[in-house]
C-alpha cells in the first residue's frame, strides 16, 4: 500500500476520532480567523479548530492535487500541549495524530 494511501487513510482516522470526541464542530470558524499568520492559527483558533478547518482539508487537497507532501511531520506534540489538562475525551484523537505523525518518519 503506497504511503498516500496509507496517510489519507490517517487523515480519516484523525476525522472519526475528532468526530466521536466533543470536539467536533459543526460551523467554521469566522473567516478572520482563517488570515492568522501564526503557525497552527494559535491566535484566531483552538487547536481542535485548527485540525478540523485547516489542517485536515490542506492534507487531503494535497493528496487530491498530487502535490508534494511535508517531508516531515510532527504535530502530536503540539496536540499534547494544546489538550493537557483538558477533560474531554482526547485519547483516541492523539493516538491517530501519532500514527500520522509516524508515516512521516519511514
Amino acid at each position: 500500500m503506497s504511503v498516500e494511501i496509507r496517510i489519507r487513510q490517517s487523515l480519516f482516522a484523525i476525522e472519526h476520532a475528532l468526530k466521536a470526541s466533543p470536539l467536533w464542530q459543526s460551523s467554521a470558524p469566522d473567516e478572520a480567523a482563517f488570515a492568522s499568520q501564526e503557525p497552527f492559527c494559535i491566535d484566531t483558533m483552538a487547536a481542535e479548530q485548527w485540525l478540523q478547518w485547516v489542517f485536515l482539508p490542506r492534507m487531503h487537497a494535497l493528496l487530491d492535487s498530487g502535490a508534494p507532501l511535508p517531508a516531515r511531520l510532527a504535530i502530536l506534540p503540539y496536540f499534547e500541549v494544546a489538550f493537557d489538562g483538558r477533560s474531554d475525551d482526547v485519547g483516541e484523537l492523539l493516538t491517530q495524530l501519532r500514527a500520522l505523525d509516524v508515516l512521516f518518519e519511514e
